[in-house]
């Protein structure tokens, strides 16, 4: 038992989205320490966040990484990317997440890239609305990847068949060029 956790706590990679020095005004003057924002992931399908504070870089960095793996979620993914949109809130900030085709990328930015990386996501394309702080950016693309789940359970809750319930970027883009060529008023991407 010890020796697959150990196996499966090696497997997690883990990466800095955020590092910040944070004071506390007291009597004297300000008492300094940093604050530490950790992504964990296996690259496979789970990823997890945490924040840590202490009054040396190392030591927030190790807090916010154990809190990480406490915190870890699965994210169901469909043929190395998201089975169909989605979006992320917290606060104000928004995280619009759409399927990409095979041989696309992590079409990302920031800590939007390194959690998709993280979550095992080969081909997205992630457009961040709103505040780009990096703690609300995190919160919101894993409030996002939550919400997914995989494209048997999607399909039966629209009732749909399955094979039709994936969304493909190459079907959006078609769409949203014939309702332009319909719409003289909309917008030329």
């Amino acid at each position: 038992m010890a020796r697959e956790q150990k196996a499966e706590a090696d497997a997690l990679q883990d990466r800095v989205v955020h590092i910040a020095r944070v004071a506390k005004v007291v009597k004297g003057g300000r008492r300094f320490s940093f604050s530490a924002l950790v992504v964990v992931g296996d690259g496979k399908d789970r990823v997890g966040y945490g924040l840590g504070k202490a009054g040396e870089v190392p030591d927030a960095i190790r807090k916010a990484s154990d809190q990480a793996k406490k915190n870890m979620v699965r994210i169901p993914t469909f043929d190395g990317t998201i089975p169909y949109e989605v979006e992320g809130r917290y606060g104000s900030c928004i995280v619009l997440m759409h399927p990409a085709q095979k041989g696309k990328g992590i079409i990302a930015g920031g800590a939007v890239r390194v959690i998709t990386e993280l979550a095992g996501i080969r081909d997205i394309v992630c457009k961040v609305h709103g505040t780009k702080n990096a703690g609300s950016v995190v919160r919101a693309t894993i409030d996002g990847l939550q919400q997914l789940m995989t494209i048997e359970e999607y399909a039966a809750r629209k009732g749909v068949d399955p094979s039709h319930a994936q969304q493909k970027r190459s079907e959006f883009d078609t769409k949203k060029k014939a309702k332009s060529a319909r719409d003289p008023k909309a917008k030329k991407a």
